[in-house]
């Protein structure tokens, strides 16, 4: 099975959440929240985690994950700044879907304080 790996900025209530699935699914999404964004690189990953979950949280997590391709195939890559800034805009609706195409799990790489 071919995989993708990406990558999610996140804060420490999404990780405890992560956590309790044991490191294999997200959570659900937030009323006001009908997007879920993985990124395509560990820069603009590590831009977030760092520039923007630490000022709301004080601390902001890079975490990495592989999903099979045949199901990211149905999503376009969505450039949402410059070149580097790509994702995957996948509607809260298919989660449970992104989460059973996981492959192994969703491992933290970095945190900044």
């Amino acid at each position: 099975m071919e995989t993708v790996t990406l990558w999610r900025p996140t804060g420490p209530q999404e990780l405890a959440l992560v956590e309790e699935s044991d490191w294999r699914a997200w959570p659900p999404r937030l009323p006001d929240q009908p997007i879920f964004y993985p990124v395509l690189n560990e820069d603009y990953a590590t831009r977030i985690a760092r520039d923007w979950n630490v000022k709301a949280s004080g601390v902001g997590y890079v975490t990495r994950f592989d999903v099979a391709k045949e199901f990211l195939d149905r999503y376009e890559v969505q450039q949402a700044g410059g070149q580097t800034i790509l994702e995957y805009w996948i509607p809260a609706e298919d989660l449970d879907e992104l989460n059973a195409s996981i492959v192994g799990r969703i491992e933290v790489v970095t945190e900044f304080r």
